[in-house]
């Protein structure tokens, strides 16, 4: 009962917001978080804040320290610089791939099979499922924002589940991929399963949990669900579609290595969007000043600040060794700088 209420009462005050009121608070967010070199200014877009913020109730806060630590995670992990030959690996049995057709919502599809699970590695894991991710986004048309996960338990046991890499992919969706799934289609999972689930639910924001969908193929409802969300044509004959197309690592290898060339060029596109938006931000210098107005700190602690220059110090020292193959350092530095202020402010 709590919480349909608390469903209900964010549903409702976001529903009670104007545009112009959602505007302002993107706007109130952007100014949080001061100016940024275009490698991180790219994913703060109108669209990217939104999504925090809807991810947060709408608290400007809240959907800040969100962004900021994306950002920071964004600068350490280099997610979109992951290519297909580093997780080439991980994708050898087709435990997730990404379908070559989009749902009825014009969202892409990752394709997941628990079953399938090749390695040990929850650090390879997971970088494959942030390759997946990235690769996802990249490939959906310019006004969706979602994807769908389609996840097949046949041959499914619980040796094929990690309570850990379950944790860390729920940290990873939820925290750096806010408001990006849009429904998950749990598929003739077995009964053993629900254990596991009650395992994991507590991991999960209410708002992630509500959108799994448990889905059987003895279920008079679930052919009215796929056929609702899917082109039955289309959609692979494991979840009771017409598709006898099975996953062919040669073929969906070519496809990876296309769309690896395409990602440079999508990231230039949103950076050119960016410079058409509104640039009513601070500068970093402004932006500590007025912090420290507000919380009333006339004066910087000595010890706290040598700390903080140690700190930037080494990850300035990181980034120039990791750097030194032909690699621009200039704006890794700047956005070190940057990360260093966004830190002092949390």
């Amino acid at each position: 009962m709590m919480m349909g209420f608390k469903k209900s009462a964010s549903n409702d005050y976001e529903k009670s917001l104007s545009s112009a009121q959602k505007q302002e608070k993107i706007n109130e967010v952007r100014m949080s978080l001061g100016s940024l070199p275009d490698k991180l200014s790219v994913y703060c877009s109108d669209t990217s804040i939104s999504r925090c913020l809807r991810a947060r109730n709408w608290s400007v806060k809240k959907a800040t320290n969100m962004l900021k630590e994306t950002l920071k995670w964004r600068l350490d992990y280099k997610p979109e610089e992951i290519r297909w030959e580093e997780i080439a690996l991980e994708a050898d049995t087709g435990k997730i791939y990404r379908s070559n057709y989009l749902d009825k919502h014009g969202r892409t599809i990752l394709v997941m099979r628990p079953a399938f699970q090749n390695t040990k590695s929850t650090k390879g894991q997971i970088r494959y499922l942030v390759y997946c991710m990235e690769n996802a986004i990249l490939n959906l048309p310019v006004e969706q924002e979602q994807m769908v996960w389609l996840i097949d338990f046949h041959g499914f046991n619980m040796s094929h589940l990690s309570v850990k890499v379950t944790r860390e992919t729920a940290h990873v969706l939820q925290e750096h991929y806010p408001e990006r799934l849009g429904i998950a289609i749990l598929y003739n999972p077995p009964w053993i399963f629900e254990s596991f689930w009650k395992v994991v639910k507590p991991f999960l924001e209410p708002k992630t949990y509500r959108k799994v969908k448990f889905v059987y193929s003895d279920d008079l409802n679930t052919k009215k669900i796929m056929e609702g969300l899917f082109d039955m044509d289309k959609l692979e004959s494991s979840f009771g579609g017409n598709n006898q197309t099975g996953f062919n690592i040669s073929e969906y290898s070519e496809r990876m290595k296309e769309d690896d060339k395409r990602m440079p060029s999508f990231w230039a596109r949103e950076t050119s969007a960016m410079a058409s938006q509104p640039t009513t931000v601070r500068t970093l210098d402004t932006l500590n000043l007025e912090s420290d107005s507000e919380s009333g700190k006339n004066q910087i602690d000595n010890s706290s600040s040598r700390k903080v220059d140690s700190e930037k110090k080494l990850l300035e020292n990181s980034l120039l060794e990791t750097n030194e193959n032909n690699m621009v350092i200039g704006d890794d530095v700047q956005s070190v700088e940057v990360i260093t202020n966004l830190e002092k402010e949390s």
